[in-house]
Order: structure tokens, then C-alpha cells, then sequence
């Protein structure tokens, strides 16, 4: 496995620590299962969802996915046997962690395509194991003098982003420990970076300092470009979910610590997501020092602005509240983040882990070389927020997907994508959904 790190940024130390200085054995990793048209959160009972969804976690998956059938799952994909949800992501800084759990469990997210340049047709682009990170963050963390995190409760269904966003609408802020409203901490929750070998000289990206930066790069990277998306960690301590499946939860003040708001005084572990795309196995087939960047999201998003995630828990809450309390112990192998090493887990194999498969409910073409995405799903550049079809109400479109995005007011020509812009508002939802073994929903 070759050695690499982000190219740039504040994280870069941490995120080297990461991913060199801890076996990935001990990260919450999901194995990816075969891609689905179905979203319990977005479109609950009803197929094919929007778009296509990488799906990772319990059996008992489907459009009707509740925490009582997930809990019903005969088998998850989680390396955890008692987590039965779906999950994807994490920030770099990681001390003082409570467990980065290996887990292959259901999550599922929006699929990336690679859009030829010279045939505008689409291919799924390959992507690594999930990452789900658990740390012990914010006030309330008993090390921090607090009462206590708490387990996330059943039923408790979260999602993080905006999956109609298409382009960046806060500035950047340097320094530690700022402290945002909770839209612009909605926005800084999408991370992407792209990484590089330790000894590149390659110039690099990452979404998190560059001043106007893009969501996704404009560059290849080397060893893939990754995506990090941060959970909220405060809950109302009342509402399950929420008609927007976020006013009920909030992000900590500092997103990756801090205070939760008054409105939300329960605090849950941090939870972060992430993915990486191997996309450097394309890079012969586009020029990145004059092509526009050929990847999209499944939901027609080339922008990366969409990307978000979802989590339908799926936890056994004993168990987890049990892990919390003590499997934290900085003098063994529970603070260095080893699920084996906490007595309440039962860690499985990652062949069993792969076993578990669910049956697709609708069946669709995903792999190969596609004239369109699945679903009714056309570019959407932007800037406005996208507009989401389905199957049924689905405009005329060229063969090759692409529809004329919105341009800003007197606007005119060409988008950033490449495709010419008459003003028509053509923007799409979800491209970064996130489950947790009981449910998550991201990419």
C-alpha cells in the first residue's frame, strides 16, 4: 500500500498520523456492496430512488428501512456484529479518541462517473472501503469535565450537507477554533483533498483552505481524491428526525469540537466519513492542464457542492453506551482506536463481513459505459441549487446527460463543465448519502 498524504493544509500532519501511523485494520471501514436505486431517507417506500447509491451495512436494507427492521438484519457488512446501520467520514485531528472502529457496515452514497471527454459517456469510477471515525469530542466529553457523551437513541435518523448545493457560499476563515453559524458549519462539513505521495512536488488541493476552491479538484491526485464529510454530533434530545432530517441535531460550535447550542444539549460521539476514489487509473484519458474535470456525481453534480450523508442508526444503544463509558482508556489499546480491544464488541472477519449481500429491489444498469446516468439525473453546473426529477418527470435531454445550467443574473456562454448555459434551472440532490449499518446514506 503506497504511502501518501494530503498535499496541503492544516490537517496534513494528522491526517499522516492517520493513515500511516495506525493500522487501517483499526478504522471503521465499510466494504463496498453493489450499487442500488434505493433510499429509505430521501424517497422512505418508494423505488427507484433519484439516483444510484453505493451501499454498505445490514441485510435488512431497503426503501422501507426502519431501525426496527435493520435490528432484524441477519447479517451486516460492519466488522462490528452489534452495529447494524450505515456511516462514511472523518477530520484529521484525532486526539484524544475514544474507538476508530473497522466496521464494514450499510451505508450507501451517491456512485462517481467518469465522463469521457471524447465520447461524453459515463463510467463508475472505483472506490475504496468506507471510513467511519467515532472520537470523543466537544464539551461534554467526560475528559473535558462534562457529563458524558450519550449513545445515539433508536430510531435516529441525521444527514449532513445539502444535496442540491452547487457552488460555495460562505468565505473562507483561517484559524483554529472558529466558530460558525450552523449553515456555514453545513458547508465546511465537505471536505475534499487531493493526495499525493509523501515525496511529490506536485502541486495539490484541498477544499479547505484554498481561497474559492471547488468542491471537487480540478487535478489529478496520485493516490486518489478523497472526500471527508462530518456528522453533526448534537441531537434536541426530543425529534428522531426532522422534515430535512437536520433541525432536530446541529454541529458542534468548532465542527470537529466545541460546544453544542443551547437548542441541542444531547452530544453524541463525532462522527465523520470518509471515501477515496481512485481515480488516477483514468488519468490517461483526460488532460487536467486543459480538459474540464470529467468526474460527476450520480445525481448530475460535477461541481462536488452536493456531496452529503445520511445515518439511520442501527446500534444495539447498550452496547454502544457501554463502549462510550469504557472502552476509552488511554493506556491500551481501547484509546488507540481497536475495536477488538473493547469487550463489548464482536469483531468479525472481513470475509464475513463480505458475505452479507442484500437483493437489489430495483434493477438497473450501473456498470459499463452508460450514454446517461441512471435515473433522470442531466448536469446541473449552477450556481442556483439544483432542481430534482424523477423517472416520471423527466425533461429532454441530450443522449450524453447534459442539460444547460443556470447562469448568474446577465450571465451568459459556457459553464464550468463544458456545456453551453441557457438559464435553465436543471440542479440535482444528494451526491454524498450516508448510512450507518442501520442506514446511512452518502456518495
Amino acid at each position: 500500500m503506497p504511502k501518501f498524504m494530503p498535499s496541503k493544509g492544516p490537517g496534513t500532519k494528522s491526517l499522516r498520523n492517520l493513515m500511516l501511523g495506525f493500522d487501517t485494520s483499526n478504522n471503521l471501514r465499510f466494504i463496498h456492496l453493489p450499487p442500488y436505486r434505493v433510499d429509505p431517507i430521501m424517497s422512505p417506500g418508494s423505488s427507484p430512488a433519484n439516483h444510484v447509491h453505493t451501499v454498505h451495512g445490514a441485510s435488512k436494507f431497503s426503501a422501507g428501512s426502519t431501525y426496527d427492521t435493520l435490528r432484524t438484519s441477519s447479517c451486516t457488512s460492519c466488522l462490528i456484529s452489534q452495529d447494524l446501520s450505515t456511516y462514511c467520514k472523518h477530520h484529521p485531528r484525532m486526539a484524544k479518541l475514544t474507538f476508530i472502529v473497522t466496521l464494514l457496515c450499510r451505508e450507501d452514497f451517491p456512485k462517481l462517473y467518469f465522463r469521457d471527454p471524447q465520447t461524453l459517456k459515463y463510467e463508475a469510477v472505483p472506490n475504496g472501503n468506507l471510513l467511519v471515525y467515532y472520537l470523543n469530542r466537544g464539551s461534554a466529553d467526560v475528559a473535558n469535565g462534562g457529563s458524558g457523551l450519550k449513545a445515539f437513541p433508536p430510531g435516529l435518523v441525521m444527514m449532513s450537507g445539502n444535496p442540491n448545493r452547487r457552488t460555495k457560499k460562505y468565505p473562507y476563515v483561517s484559524g483554529v477554533g472558529f466558530a460558525g453559524t450552523q449553515e456555514e458549519l453545513k458547508e465546511r462539513a465537505i471536505e475534499w483533498t487531493c493526495l499525493r505521495y509523501i515525496n511529490s512536488t506536485a502541486s495539490g488541493y484541498d477544499s479547505t483552505t484554498s481561497i474559492g476552491a471547488k468542491g471537487f479538484p480540478s487535478t489529478n491526485c496520485e493516490v486518489g481524491v478523497n472526500l471527508r464529510i462530518h456528522m453533526p454530533a448534537c441531537w434536541d434530545g426530543v425529534n428522531l428526525d426532522s422534515p430535512d432530517h437536520m433541525s432536530h441535531v446541529a454541529y458542534l460550535s468548532q465542527l470537529d469540537n466545541g460546544d453544542c447550542p443551547s437548542t441541542h444539549p444531547v452530544t453524541f460521539m463525532k462522527m465523520s466519513y470518509e471515501i477515496t476514489w481512485d481515480i488516477q487509473k483514468l488519468e490517461n484519458r483526460w488532460d487536467y492542464t486543459k480538459d474540464e474535470w470529467p468526474f460527476v456525481f450520480s445525481n448530475g453534480d460535477p461541481t462536488g457542492y452536493s456531496s452529503h450523508a445520511f445515518f439511520q442508526n442501527g446500534w444495539d444503544a447498550q452496547v454502544l453506551q457501554n463502549a462510550i463509558d469504557r472502552c476509552n482508556n488511554p493506556d491500551d489499546d481501547t484509546g488507540h482506536g481497536d475495536p477488538k480491544a473493547c469487550q463489548f464488541f464482536t469483531v468479525k472477519s472481513p470475509d464475513d463481513a463480505m458475505a452479507c449481500k442484500i437483493e437489489p429491489s430495483v434493477k438497473d444498469s450501473f456498470e459499463g459505459v452508460l450514454d446517461k446516468l441512471p435515473g433522470c439525473n442531466p448536469l446541473q453546473v449552477g450556481p442556483d441549487d439544483a432542481t430534482v426529477y424523477s423517472d416520471s418527470s423527466c425533461p429532454a435531454f441530450s443522449a450524453n446527460g447534459s442539460v444547460a445550467p443556470n447562469t448568474p443574473p446577465g450571465g451568459g456562454g459556457t459553464g464550468s463543465a463544458g456545456i453551453s448555459a441557457p438559464s435553465v434551472n436543471v440542479a440535482f440532490f444528494m451526491a454524498s448519502l450516508l448510512m450507518a449499518c442501520s442506514a446511512l446514506l452518502s456518495f
